[in-house]
């Protein structure tokens, strides 16, 4: 069955995409994962990979064009499949000659009509579960933010869905009635699975469940007022056993499920918060900002101890933890690490940084020296700020440097883009903003993606020196520890000195030692004299 690829939406403040370049001509096979284009959207210019396999029926946006989101892009089904009813509203281009004899007779057939009411039948789009990161295998369903019944306009937000990176708001790029829900609120599908049906009301969308999970299932009803009326006599019950009753258990306080989520990740007994929500129901907000009495958490800490018994918790990895797993240990089982340790005199950094920050509004971090210090030293050494693929090294002459920040769930790294063409000042801003969103797992997929370095920093929590692991494709990562005081010999003299310790891991398929060696020479000369970054 053909399936139509329309222009997506690959910002939150995109409304049309131009066609920088098609990767595949009409008649190629296409395998779910392939690259279909280059599009251009108002951020930046993104790869679009398809999500489904067959042969390329139809373009309908060549290269250079522009067009609205949600425009019809592609048609991608089986090979020496009819498409003209999908394509008749379409006007043919150039690049595709080989359908317009198809259509064309379709056009002038006496069949055209009948063919077209059949499709009114397919009343309903299928909404599947996207693929929101670069990285993305599978998503969990943290919320749904619509009932089926529910009306749905274009850009209208129907669930929140983790990621292996964030939690993200998925909108819809359809108009209709919500038909069906396919993934449950807490569960986990692959990308691509039935996630919800979006159409008409009396749309028979029975084939297109057996379609994607397979076998026999539960008869869904097509007049959905009864599960509207189920949904509501619930919501009735449950408030009246709020009003009635004391609460006494987390499962049943009336709240929104991303604040259960939270509060669940969190440890956070619900019984103890006050909502701020309609009927007092505790949403997103009351959970974030709730901080525990230490007297509190300390009683409850007793409670639950049994002195001589063995007491364990195992909690459930999520996306995030599940992906950071898998990719880390691609990285350090497939590239052959190696580590360059060094040691750089921080007195002049001290000096600098005090310096600098008595400017208004001006503070900057030691972070934000060595985040550009790195910058301006990677663009003299390339082959360090290159990335591995199998059959090539990729020489980046452009530094978009990532900067790991720890988050509940584990690592996430946003990325600080042209970080040599941005000021000291600039570049603590964003780390910091970055940061900030990072832990409420805001970020946009353009803010992780595209590192072509990595800088991880264990300063502030006192570590004196570590190794990181390679965040692939980049080629090395930088590992910073804390600046301490310790005796040291200058001039002959020994002093008391300001020094911290630098780690740089390499992947040695592409980075060799001695061009390491030479990084870290040029990066010692600028973070041991940052005003020469300056000049």
């Amino acid at each position: 069955m053909a399936q139509i690829i329309n222009m997506p939406r690959l910002s939150d403040t995109m409304e049309e995409g131009v066609v920088a370049k098609w990767l595949i001509n009409i008649g190629d096979q296409v395998k779910e994962g392939d690259i279909l284009a280059e599009i251009e959207t108002d951020k930046a210019t993104m790869e679009f990979e398809s999500f489904y396999e067959g042969t390329l029926l139809y373009i309908g946006i060549k290269e250079g064009e522009t067009a609205a989101v949600d425009t019809l892009l592609a048609i991608i089904g089986e090979k020496d499949e009819d498409i003209s009813s999908l394509v008749l509203t379409e006007k043919p281009n150039s690049s595709q000659l080989d359908l317009v004899d198809q259509i064309e007779q379709t056009e002038n057939s006496e069949e055209t009509p009948e063919i077209i009411n059949d499709n009114v039948n397919l009343n309903y789009k299928v909404v599947t579960m996207p693929r929101l990161s670069d990285t993305m295998e599978e998503g969990t369903v943290s919320s749904w933010l619509v009932s089926i019944g529910d009306k749905i306009k274009e850009g209208d937000i129907l669930a929140e869905i983790e990621t292996d990176k964030a939690t993200m708001e998925f909108e819809s790029f359809q108009e209709g009635t919500l038909l069906y829900i396919g993934i449950k609120q807490g569960e986990t599908a692959v990308v691509d699975s039935l996630l919800a049906i979006i159409g008409d009301e009396g749309a028979d969308f029975q084939s297109e469940i057996k379609k994607h999970e397979g076998g026999e299932i539960k008869k869904v009803e097509n007049n959905f007022e009864k599960e509207i009326n189920l949904e509501n006599k619930q919501e009735v019950l449950e408030s009246k056993t709020e009003d009635s009753a004391t609460i006494s258990h987390s499962d049943r306080v009336l709240a929104s499920p991303l604040a259960k989520k939270i509060a669940k990740e969190k440890n956070i007994d619900l019984n103890s918060l006050k909502g701020s929500g309609d009927n007092g129901r505790i949403v997103k907000e009351d959970v974030e900002n709730f901080v525990p009495s230490k007297l509190d958490s300390s009683s409850k800490e007793i409670q639950n101890i049994t002195i001589g018994s063995e007491n364990f918790e195992e909690i459930e990895n999520s996306q995030m933890r599940k992906a950071i797993a898998r990719r880390l240990k691609e990285s350090k089982f497939s590239a052959p690490h190696y580590y360059l340790s060094v040691e750089f005199d921080m007195d002049n950094a001290i000096a600098f940084r005090k310096q600098y920050n008595t400017m208004p509004d001006t503070k900057i971090s030691f972070n934000d020296i060595v985040v550009k210090a790195c910058a301006i030293a990677l663009k003299q050494h390339p082959k360090v700020n290159s990335q591995w693929f199998e059959d090539r090294i990729r020489l980046n002459h452009h530094v978009h440097i990532g900067v790991a920040v720890g988050v509940s769930d584990g690592l996430i790294v946003p990325v600080i883009r042209f970080a040599d063409e941005k000021s000291l000042p600039e570049i603590g801003v964003l780390v910091k903003e970055y940061a900030g969103k990072a832990r409420d797992k805001k970020l946009t997929l353009d803010q992780m993606q595209g590192s072509t370095f990595t800088v991880s920093n264990l300063g502030m929590f006192g570590i004196q020196e570590f190794t990181s692991i390679i965040n692939q494709p980049n080629s090395a990562i930088l590992s910073v520890g804390s600046i301490i005081q310790k005796p040291i010999v200058k001039d002959d003299k020994i002093q008391i000195g300001n020094m911290m310790k630098l780690t740089l891991a390499c992947d040695h398929r592409a980075v060799d030692g001695v061009t390491a060696s030479l990084f870290l020479e040029t990066l010692k000369g600028y973070i041991e004299n940052p005003v020469t970054m300056l000049v």
